[in-house]
């Protein structure tokens, strides 16, 4: 039991968080606001940023219409292949730990939209004339850039102290 806590108590703790962040935003704007319905506590807000009640049956922000059976077996293997690889990473690996944990909320977060929501998703962030997307897609997204900086760094890392044991390295 310690085990399965030391190696899943920060992945369920974060990807919890962002799953319930995710679903009460997502319920407030299902409730407060028609389907197209637009707000902003100020109306020199809205060309800049506002609230939107959306539908997507795509991809994050709202890419490729219309699949939202691929997308829904997509998400759950992200969230089984999350699920099995976590326990793998170094429990000193904080950011890759962090991203995986941001992607595991945000497609949990998503998948429980697709599987409740008749396929689609909600999403109701709307920035000038960024798509509109949720709180899931947004974690996913910068879960998705810490994972790459994460492993760039660490492969530069890697090929800095081999370049510095290899004395006939040519880079300088």
């Amino acid at each position: 039991m310690t085990k399965i806590l030391r190696d899943y108590g920060f992945l369920a703790l974060l990807s919890g968080l962002i799953i319930i962040l995710d679903q009460w935003t997502k319920s407030i704007v299902r409730t407060q606001l028609e389907y197209g319905e637009i707000w902003a506590p100020w109306d020199w807000m809205l060309p800049f940023i506002r609230v939107v009640h959306a539908q997507n049956s795509g991809a994050a922000f709202g890419l490729m219409q219309g699949m939202a059976v691929v997308f829904t077996i997509l998400a759950v293997i992200v969230v089984g292949a999350i699920l099995y690889y976590f326990p793998k990473v170094a429990p000193g690996e904080h950011l890759m730990r962090l991203a995986l944990a941001m992607q595991l909320g945000g497609a949990t977060g998503n998948l429980i939209d697709r599987l409740t929501q008749s396929g689609y998703v909600t999403d109701f962030i709307s920035v000038g004339t960024f798509p509109v997307f949720n709180l899931a897609d947004a974690s996913i997204s910068v879960g998705v850039a810490l994972l790459i900086f994460t492993m760039w760094f660490k492969e530069r890392g890697k090929r800095s102290s081999s370049s510095l044991s290899d004395p006939d390295s040519e880079e300088a």
